[in-house]
């Protein structure tokens, strides 16, 4: 069970003020949210236009590794992002300093391939999983008991709804014997439902402005570590 920091994703400029889409915005962000208790960080690099980028990993990593040694980085592999499977797996197979993970949705054509590509290299593969068809889709797969975690996102905002997508999908991964550990997160409206769920399910979670900027007890929160500490209290509130 840990608490997974997410400081960017897909987000626009926009989006908050905080959001970090700088090399060094990002450092900033990393040492902060692991000082406030996260255990994990998930980035999506960006070029010095703020535009999301496979090839600017390298530059991350640089950074990352001398300002958090020992922290799990994992960075998207989302298929929007180069807007191009070639490119894609180019830009992932020049990578010269490796993340310890990546992930990868299985909604995505490229999905098995890419997974492929990661393993070859010996970066971990996080399976992102937002609907029974993606987990149909990983329990058919013959590396599918190989993945590092299994990722599920879940997109629907209502709460019911969303509950019946992720029960779903763990049902479908039990059937098929996918033992992987579950990381459990939702978007916006879902945020903190799903923080205290995995709670509950002693599954793993993760909160950041990538999947919102709202705290449990309402309001915009400040900055990605805001949102942290939020989650580390409720995962250590042994009477929640």
């Amino acid at each position: 069970m840990i608490v997974q920091a997410c400081i960017n994703g897909a987000r626009p400029s926009g989006y908050h003020p905080s959001l970090p889409l700088t090399t060094e915005a990002m450092v900033y962000d990393s040492i902060a949210c692991i000082e406030a208790g996260a255990a994990e960080l998930h980035i999506h690099p960006r070029n010095l236009d703020g535009r999301e980028s496979l090839s600017a990993v390298d530059e991350l990593m640089v950074a990352i590794r001398r300002a958090c040694p020992g922290t799990l980085v994992g960075v998207s592999t989302g298929a929007w992002i180069e807007a191009d499977e070639g490119l894609t797996r180019n830009c992932i197979s020049a990578w010269k300093l490796l993340p310890d993970y990546a992930s990868v949705n299985l909604s995505e054509p490229d999905a098995p391939a890419v997974m492929a590509l990661l393993g070859g290299i010996g970066v971990g593969v996080e399976a992102g999983l937002a609907s029974i068809a993606d987990a149909k889709r990983i329990v058919a797969l013959p590396d599918r008991h190989r993945v590092f975690r299994v990722l599920l996102e879940i997109e629907e905002q209502r709460l019911v709804e969303a509950d019946g997508v992720a029960d779903g999908i763990v049902q479908i991964l039990s059937a098929a014997g996918v033992t992987a550990p579950i990381l459990l997160h939702g978007f916006d409206a879902t945020i903190w439902h799903f923080v205290r769920r995995a709670r509950q399910m002693r599954w793993s979670t993760r909160v950041g402005l990538e999947d919102g900027c709202l705290r449990p007890q309402g309001g915009i929160a400040d900055t990605n570590a805001e949102m942290v500490t939020d989650a580390v209290k409720i995962f250590r509130d042994l009477t929640w």
